[in-house]
């Protein structure tokens, strides 16, 4: 609290105007309203963006006889894990089962939990194929040998991952690889006797696995595409093998989402008090900037069309250890071609910088759109804060090949829209309310495609520490 006493004998000993005094005559330098939370958004930059003015988008691929797959989720009690009898229809084997079909609940009622520690082998190359794993908690790694005696690491298995359920439906297998585990994992397990008794006793299941068989029969490309029959390398006059290239019958189709909202402004504060500034376009500007950032996340976390949720399951990938070392970004980058971009967590970016530090290796950096990135393969790593980082402090790597030339991921909205502010985004004036309310509809309408499933690759449970 100022000293009254104080300020009167300044004021007598004063002898020309104040500042404060001043400042009643004078106009102030002001900015326009900031905001906190403005991103760089990437993605909506990067992305080439395909209008849809049906609202819909169809994605027409070739007929594949390999089934979606996808990863299981357990219940626990305390440190007894459950299987939920419906993730169960995720194993290509059991897809199309009903999810009431008693022989669902009985599978689940006879998998067995084990544990092993850090350095076990789960199962050894060699051996007879006899279970069906599921994989609870934890990583492992599949083996195999290579030429020279050395083992090759084939895949990094975790949470929610399986194998072996091909294998329970043909008889005399025997493992390929090796999978040992690289941090304590809790496995479900399912022998294969124990499912031949139950194939024994159920007619739906007995149909199921023969549909099984069946669908491995067909003759396949290496994409699990139906193949197109021909011949190479022949002489003479032989027939010509001839077919057709067969479609999916029921293509995806993605609708476009909407991401609105009603910005409220009184008369009397746009009629009063809008000079310098007009306070309507600084209210709709930050308004545009909050949708936009709401629209990068949607891209990116919603479970019908993000990015995140839509990778194929083959495309997703783990780290050998913990944190993205140069070896994990070569395998996300090696699954693909004409990789455009990463988009990754800053936090992540930083982890990965630190592993090159470690091992003595500089990122390149590029120039995108003006702006300086760190990059991988000549391939920039693009910095994205709505891609999450859980409480055990991981997150994801995202790569994307774009572009509708490329088969790529394209983003999809519409333009053209009443009252269009910016392509895609309109700005429609509703009625003044009783109140003396001027209401104003923000709404955008965008979606994102993925027109080959090796368009886009994840890399899931990075570590990025502290």
């Amino acid at each position: 609290m100022a000293n009254p006493l104080k300020t009167g004998a300044d004021d007598a000993a004063r002898l020309s105007l104040g500042t404060a005094g001043a400042r009643q005559l004078a106009t102030t330098t002001k900015t326009v309203p900031q905001m906190q939370g403005i991103s760089p958004r990437w993605l909506l930059r990067m992305l080439p963006w395909v209008e849809v003015t049906g609202g819909t988008y169809r994605v027409n691929r070739r007929l594949s006889y390999a089934v979606a797959d996808d990863r299981l989720v357990f219940s626990n009690i305390g440190a007894k894990v459950q299987i939920i009898p419906q993730e169960l229809l995720k194993l290509p084997l059991l897809r199309g089962l009903s999810a009431d079909d008693e022989v669902i609940q009985a599978l689940a009622n006879r998998f067995t939990q084990t544990h092993y520690k850090a350095g076990d082998v789960i199962v050894t190359a060699g051996t007879s194929a006899e279970h069906v794993f599921l994989l609870a908690h934890g990583k492992a790694r599949k083996l195999r040998e290579g030429l020279y005696g050395e083992q090759v690491t084939l895949d990094v298995l975790a949470d929610g991952d399986h194998f072996g359920d091909q294998a329970v439906a043909e008889s005399d297998d025997v493992w390929d690889f090796t999978v040992k585990a690289t941090t304590p994992c809790t496995v479900m397990s399912l022998p294969q006797k124990d499912f031949e008794d139950l194939i024994t006793r159920s007619a739906t299941l007995r149909v199921q696995v023969e549909k099984f068989r069946e669908r491995l029969k067909k003759p396949q490309d290496k994409m699990g595409q139906a193949a197109i029959p021909m011949a190479a390398g022949h002489a003479g006059e032989p027939s010509i093998l001839g077919g057709y290239v067969d479609y999916e019958l029921s293509p995806r189709e993605y609708e476009l989402s909407v991401a609105q909202t009603v910005l409220r402004v009184h008369t009397r504060v746009s009629d009063l008090f809008s000079d310098p500034m007009d306070q309507t376009d600084q209210q709709l500007r930050l308004t545009i900037e909050a949708l936009k950032e709401r629209q990068e996340h949607e891209l990116i976390n919603n479970r019908d069309f993000g990015l995140l949720h839509n990778a194929d399951l083959k495309q997703r990938i783990h780290t050998r250890h913990g944190p993205p070392t140069p070896d994990d970004m070569d395998e996300l980058l090696s699954r693909r071609r004409k990789s455009r971009f990463f988009l990754a967590h800053p936090r992540t970016i930083a982890a990965f910088g630190r592993e090159c530090t470690r091992r003595g290796i500089y990122p390149t950096v590029v120039d995108v759109q003006g702006s300086p990135c760190m990059a991988w393969r000549g391939v920039p790593m693009l910095p994205c804060d709505k891609i999450p980082v859980t409480e055990q402090r991981t997150s994801s790597i995202l790569v994307l090949r774009t572009g509708q030339e490329d088969q790529g991921v394209v983003g999809l909205r519409r333009t053209g829209l009443p009252d269009e502010v910016e392509p895609g985004l309109s700005v429609r004036r509703m009625d003044v309310t009783d109140k003396a309310l001027t209401n104003y509809l923000v709404s955008t309408y965008f979606s994102a495609a993925l027109l080959i499933p090796d368009a886009l690759g994840v890399m899931e449970n990075v570590e990025i520490g502290g």
